[in-house]
Formats: C-alpha cells, structure tokens, sequence
C-alpha cells in the first residue's frame, strides 16, 4: 500500500484538502484525509497507518483525472488542415472535402492524440467515431472510453439497416471493463427521427450504456428543424441523401429530442449553442448531460457557447475537446480555462465537477472515475503548483500545461 501526501488533495465531492493524502492499494482508494485528522474515537491521527511506503509529491495539487466527454479521435489527421469558418455549414463542407483528400497514415495519429490526452492528465473519454478506428488504440492504451458508433442517415426508409449494420459492427469488437461502445447519432439534420429512434431503443437494451447527439450546435440547424430549408437541405442534396418524403417537424433541437424518446439521464448531448433557456431547463429537469466544447464552437463558426446559461439552468455539465480538426489540442485544461472566460461567476469546484464527476457519470463511469473515494480507482494526477497558489481550484482552470502534470501512479 502507498500513501500519496501533497500540498494539496482535491476530491471534488468537497472542498480542497490542505496537506491531504491518499492511500492507494492494488491501483484503488482506500481512504483519503488530510494531516490534521483524527480517527474517531482512537485518539491516533488518521494519517498514521503501519507498514505504509510513504510518497510525498510535494508542491502539489492531486485530483481525479480528467473527463473529455467528446472527442472525434479519428480526425486526428486533420490536425490543422481545416480553417476556422464564420458559419458551420461552410466549415463542414470544408472538413469533409479534405477528409476525402487526407492520406492514410494508419492509425498513427489517433496514437498521437490518444498520448496527447494522457500527458494532459485525461483518464477517460467519450470518443465518437464513424470507422470505429480509435477502438484499438484505445484498447491498448492507458485509457479508459466510450467508443460510440456514430450513424448518420437522414432516410426514415434506411434505418432498420444503418442501425443494424452499426450493431454488427460493435459485435466484432471486444470490449473491456475500461473501453466500452455505444451508438451516436450525429445531429437531427443528418439523422432521421426513424434512426434516432431506433438508436435509443436498441442502447436502452444495453444496461447503463450513454448514447450521443449533437445538439442546436449552429443556428443553422435551429431553422432547418422549423423550416426544411437553408445550408443543411443544401448539403443533404449535394451528398445525394436528402429524404423527399420528410417533412420539416416544426420544433425546437429539444422538442426533437423529446419526440424520439431521448430526454433521460442515459442522453449526452453535445453543444448547445443555440438552447434557449427554455430548452435548458427541459434537458437538465430530464437529466440529459451536456457537454460543452466552447473553443470548438468557436473555430467551426457555430458561435460561443452560452456556457453560463447551462450551469444557470441547471443542466448537468461535461466538457469535451471535440476534434483536432476544430480545436488546436485535446488538452481539457486549456478547454477549463475557456469555460472560465465565458463563465466567470460559476464556481470553480463546480466547473472542475464537470471535468471529472459529471462526465464519468455520464459516459458509466461514476464508480469508477471522476472523484477521490475509497474504492474508486486510483488514476490520480498531480498538478504542479507554484510558491504562492490563493485559490488552488482557480489555479486549475487558469490554463495548465502538460508539463506542469503527473500521474501519480508514476511516481513509485
């Protein structure tokens, strides 16, 4: 057994603990304090435990490793192929034209992000794959996730065999306690009500399995849901996959989501830009989780996210990278310090929650991930401080570099 002592101990379901400590066997949490407690009753200090190897990290602050709750790990390649867009539909036409143009480089550089991730301090994700590439670096990665099998069909006629076809696919993989599957659907303007349906129909079978959309991300889709027309019709045609039989529902992303049977706690969805804060209070008295992607948002031209406004409603909040094809690095401490900016009044312990706690409980992994408590694994980072920290959880999301990063398990 090791004890692990730091300046700091930050446990999420509580507020920070001074000179704290953690004490790990067999890669789980056995108990957590900090120097100046006592064991009930025993009059012996609750740090003093026989035959412990002692550890101390120094200048520290440990924590949970992080959650990135969305990310697009087979778009690795495109790592800076792909120029910001002052409107979304322009900047997936964009991305879809050099994704056909993009040389195969196997899967070297999911293998790149997969490092990048875990140098940052990232434990577990939620990837969204349409090729299911990501599946086996993952697998053979220090990683745990989410693999969702992404469907895109907006044909009502295509379903039973998009859905079908995406489950013969997952049954050939073989899963693991650390990396699991699911389905996604990709967006209510790619996707039909039929398949959306279906995908939720078919996860619900699957005990405590997640299943993903994306989400009022660009106002763009908000008109195409009332109205049948605009860029996403445009695009559709042009890919020789738009329905003449579907007609326009006349309602709101969440209205949608509601017709198809997804408003439960088991829906993540993805964005959110264009919620109106009718629409957030309908997602969080459901349960949903969001996940925020703000600088993604911004490059890809879908607007700034409301962020703010999720916590203010009372939405459940996770926070994603989203690709490297539209964010500079899948560094969640970068993407922390863009939800400061755009909420500066949210609590920081709340902001850190959603890093940690709400996207593992999300993606399945509450047990698991996402706090320090006993009999929670034991994947544990330290973040390097510096002499004088006020505020250890403001530091945190004040932009922290992977060097500044440590597993604790490395430090034996």
């Amino acid at each position: 057994m090791h004890r692990y002592r730091a300046s700091w101990l930050l446990p999420i379901i509580g507020p920070p603990l001074k000179d704290g400590w953690v004490d790990v066997d067999n890669g789980l949490i056995v108990s957590v304090g900090c120097t100046d407690q006592e064991v009930p009753g025993s009059g012996k200090p609750l740090n003093h435990r026989d035959g412990l190897k002692q550890i101390d990290l120094g200048s520290v602050v440990v924590m949970p490793g992080l959650v990135n709750a969305h990310t697009h790990l087979e778009l690795s390649a495109l790592a800076g192929e792909v120029p910001s867009a002052s409107a979304m539909p322009h900047w997936v036409e964009d991305l879809l034209a050099r994704r056909i143009e993009l040389k195969p480089d196997g899967d070297a550089s999911i293998r790149e992000a997969i490092k990048q991730l875990r140098q940052s301090g990232t434990v577990l994700v939620g990837d969204v794959s349409n090729t299911l590439a990501s599946f086996k670096p993952l697998v053979e990665s220090q990683l745990a996730a989410v693999v969702f099998r992404e469907i895109i069909g907006f044909r009502s006629a295509d379903a039973v065999k998009l859905v079908e076809q995406a489950c013969r696919e997952l049954m050939t993989l073989v899963t693991t306690h650390r990396v699991r599957t699911s389905l996604a659907a990709h967006a209510p303007y790619s996707v039909s009500s039929k398949v959306c349906e279906m995908i939720r129909s078919t996860v619900d079978r699957w005990p405590g399995a997640p299943r993903s959309i994306h989400l009022a991300e660009s106002v763009e889709e908000v008109d195409f849901l009332q109205t049948g027309t605009g860029p996403w019709k445009e695009l559709l045609f042009r890919l020789g996959a738009w329905d003449s039989e579907w007609t326009p529902p006349g309602c709101s992303p969440t209205d949608f989501l509601r017709g198809v049977g997804w408003l439960d706690d088991r829906a993540i969805v993805v964005h959110g830009v264009q919620l109106k804060s009718e629409d957030l209070c309908t997602l969080g008295e459901a349960g949903v989780t969001l996940v925020a992607c703000p600088r993604s948002n911004e490059w890809t031209g879908a607007g700034q996210s409301p962020v703010a406004s999720f916590y203010e409603a009372g939405v459940r909040v996770a926070i994603g990278t989203d690709s490297l094809a539209s964010t500079a690095d899948l560094n969640l401490f970068t993407e922390l310090a863009a939800v400061r900016r755009l909420a500066p009044d949210v609590a920081g312990r709340t902001i850190l929650e959603s890093a940690t706690r709400q996207g593992a409980r999300a993606l399945g992994f509450g047990d698991d991930y996402g706090s320090i408590e006993p009999g929670k694994r034991a994947d544990l980072i330290a973040v390097q401080l510096p002499d004088i920290v006020e505020d250890v959880e403001e530091y945190l999301l004040s932009g922290i570099q992977p060097q500044q990063v440590l597993w604790i398990r490395d430090q034996q």
